[in-house]
């Protein structure tokens, strides 16, 4: 009797617990998974080197130094010297070695430490790697990834900071990536490893650290984002801003400024710089009749300016209620000082069309705003 007493009151216990747990605990939402852009690039590439066999990287201090920014963290444990390779400071010999093996049927990963380096290897780039396929005819695919950290970093001065997207978005034969959040990064990464033509993966060392939450089906080792389309990051109905990389945070951020001024934006990240998906821009201008590029580029003959150029000659034109502006990096090599490099970038708040400051030669960024 004394021990179904005991059991009794030990059941009684554990009930109370467990409505105590539900009533405390049950109804709290799951934190979202946080993976940065760097561990989402590392994790793409995991995958893709687990899938497939003939995948492979090599750069400078890809290896055993886990790579410059620790991209390649644990690969080269992982997969050994002969899918993880380390290489001389050279860019044009180990690019050239990458672009043969692509042509002898593998897949490789071709790291530069950074894309200012890749000039260094432009002949591979573009002679070899870019125009192959139409020289043979359709015969000779060159399957590589040409990846790295693009654009302007912190105190590297001008050697080291400028952007390459509208350089290798101009030539054909190329596809042109340019990823902003951790799911841009994965997705991309498999996509350009997977794909049959050459593709340059423009990364940014200022979103290696950044944190975005990691939606489930990013977490799949089948996850994909195709070449070629652009994501709606924010609906809008007043005007519309579009970006690549980097800037399209800063672009989120004045979206948010404009929101409590009544002007909502719609913020697109483009993802591919080529081939541009100039439907889903030429959508959203038609939806919002403003536009306004923002890059951290130079203004000249930069993405921006394929962008307006595309509107202009398309259906969309005939639907803007003002001239498009655009949003760059100032004219001039980069600064090393810390302030002056401040001023050479766009820097979130400058998206609002109010703002004063504009390229040379370019209209005003107020006629792109909402009326």
């Amino acid at each position: 009797m004394a021990a179904g007493i005991v059991r009794g009151g030990l059941a009684g216990c554990g009930q109370q617990v467990a409505r105590l747990l539900r009533r405390r605990f049950h109804r709290s939402a799951p934190a979202a998974l946080q993976v940065t852009v760097r561990d989402a690039l590392n994790q793409g590439m995991d995958e893709e080197l687990e899938r497939d066999e003939r995948v492979f990287l090599l750069g400078e201090e890809v290896a055993q130094y886990d790579g410059a920014y620790k991209v390649s963290r644990g690969l080269w444990k992982k997969y050994g010297d002969k899918r993880i390779i380390d290489t001389p400071i050279s860019e044009m010999g180990f690019a050239g070695i990458a672009v043969g093996a692509a042509m002898a049927g593998l897949r490789p990963i071709c790291e530069f430490m950074t894309f200012n380096f890749s000039m260094q290897a432009i002949d591979q780039v573009i002679n070899s790697a870019a125009k192959t396929y139409y020289m043979s005819g359709g015969l000779q695919p060159v399957p590589i990834v040409f990846r790295g950290p693009n654009g302007a970093s912190a105190g590297v001065a001008a050697q080291h900071s400028q952007c390459f997207a509208a350089w290798y978005g101009h030539c054909p034969g190329l596809k042109v990536v340019s990823p902003w959040s951790s799911e841009d990064a994965k997705g991309l990464i498999k996509s350009a490893i997977r794909d049959d033509n050459p593709v340059v993966v423009l990364e940014n060392e200022l979103m290696y650290g950044v944190p975005f939450e990691f939606p489930d089906e990013a977490q799949s080792k089948d996850f994909l984002i195709p070449i070629g389309k652009a994501k709606i990051e924010r609906q809008g109905t007043h005007v519309t801003l579009v970006s690549h990389s980097r800037p399209v945070g800063h672009c989120m951020e004045a979206a948010a400024i404009l929101s409590k001024e009544g002007v909502e934006c719609e913020v697109i990240n483009m993802r591919t710089i080529r081939p541009m998906d100039t439907q889903t821009i030429e959508a959203s201008v038609m939806k919002t009749n403003h536009l306004i590029t923002v890059e951290g580029g130079w203004p000249q003959f930069g993405v921006g300016a394929e962008i307006c150029s595309s509107i202009m000659e398309g259906p969309a034109f005939n639907f803007l209620d003002a001239p498009a502006a655009r949003v760059t990096g100032a004219d001039v090599p980069m600064p090393y000082a810390k302030l002056l490099e401040e001023n050479c970038v766009p820097q979130g708040a400058e998206e609002r069309p109010s703002s004063p400051r504009r390229p040379r030669g370019e209209p005003r960024r107020e006629a792109a705003g909402a009326p």
